[in-house]
């Protein structure tokens, strides 16, 4: 993955059937986004009883609907995954897309994932301690051919993945971490630390009043890196948009004035959601797409 320059991203929920989706995937590689994502739930609680299909099939079939854009998932995590499995799946989507696939991770929020699967909530130190066997795992299977590995939280026993990622040393990894110890995890694992502001879910926050913030979690990210002993630059740096920062696409104005401010704060990657006509993520499809047409025409730079 470069690290110079701003790419730009969209994420689109898995909600509308594959005829209507089709369309909107291969609609975003037209507009020129460098990578399009869906989040990989069973459900939200808010949208329960709400369609919504299943992150890995959906990207596969984007993979094929699809030519150049990067697909990734936004993000998995331990909630209802097990590495050797996720690993496979991953390796197939990254032959299926010619080598174009990311794998977004994360902890997992608590939420209804957790519920709906009988599961109890985890404290924050378990579900650290998972997310962070997870990561090491997923990363073991997808760079060798057998693996072996026995931790607290998740066990492999002679699992081989054959013929491996088309992406070599593996698929990239996209992690999203805010904490320290998550820090410390991405500045081990990825190819791109991934934020999207303030932790948890609150009072969302307009794009410039984020940037101390922002600012700050960069800083931490980089003081990881450095610790593990790692060059701060060989990382890329997303910020996504649309929960707990808003404001970035209510115009060109705002999100070339939030490009600006993103980069600025040194990252390479600016990530929002594809609008819907209810909450959440609520907004105009003919601003969104204005928008795209013309800052991505330009090769992303506002």
């Amino acid at each position: 993955m470069h690290v110079t320059g701003l790419r730009h991203g969209v994420v689109l929920l898995p909600e509308t059937r594959w005829e209507r989706t089709r369309w909107l995937w291969r609609h975003v590689e037209e507009l020129g986004f460098d990578h399009a994502w869906t989040y990989d739930h069973l459900m939200w609680r808010a949208l329960r009883t709400e369609p919504w299909f299943a992150a890995v099939p959906t990207l596969t079939a984007a993979a094929t609907a699809t030519s150049h854009i990067r697909l990734g998932t936004l993000v998995a995590s331990p909630s209802f995954r097990h590495p050797v499995t996720f690993a496979k799946e991953l390796m197939t989507l990254d032959d299926i897309s010619g080598g174009r696939l990311i794998c977004g991770v994360g902890a997992g929020g608590g939420g209804y994932d957790d519920e709906v699967t009988g599961g109890r909530p985890w404290s924050p130190g378990r579900r650290a301690d998972r997310f962070a066997e997870f990561v090491e795992l997923t990363d073991l299977l997808l760079r060798q051919a057998e693996t072996s590995y026995r931790g607290k939280h998740f066990t492999a026993h002679d699992a081989y993945l054959a013929p491996g990622c088309v992406q070599q040393p593996r698929v990239p990894f996209a992690v999203a971490a805010t904490g320290p110890r998550g820090m410390r995890l991405a500045a081990r694992h990825a190819d791109i630390w991934v934020t999207a502001g303030r932790p948890g879910w609150g009072v969302p926050m307009r794009y410039d009043e984020a940037v101390p913030l922002l600012t700050a979690q960069v800083a931490a990210f980089e003081d990881a890196c450095v610790a593990g002993g790692r060059d701060p630059s060989s990382v890329a740096r997303m910020v996504v948009a649309g929960a707990m920062i808003e404001g970035a696409t209510d115009s060109h104005e705002s999100y070339v004035d939030f490009c600006g401010l993103a980069r600025e704060t040194g990252f390479t990657d600016v990530v929002t959601h594809w609008p819907r006509p209810r909450p959440p993520y609520r907004g105009d499809v003919a601003t969104f797409e204005a928008i795209a047409a013309d800052v991505l025409s330009r090769g992303g730079h506002p």
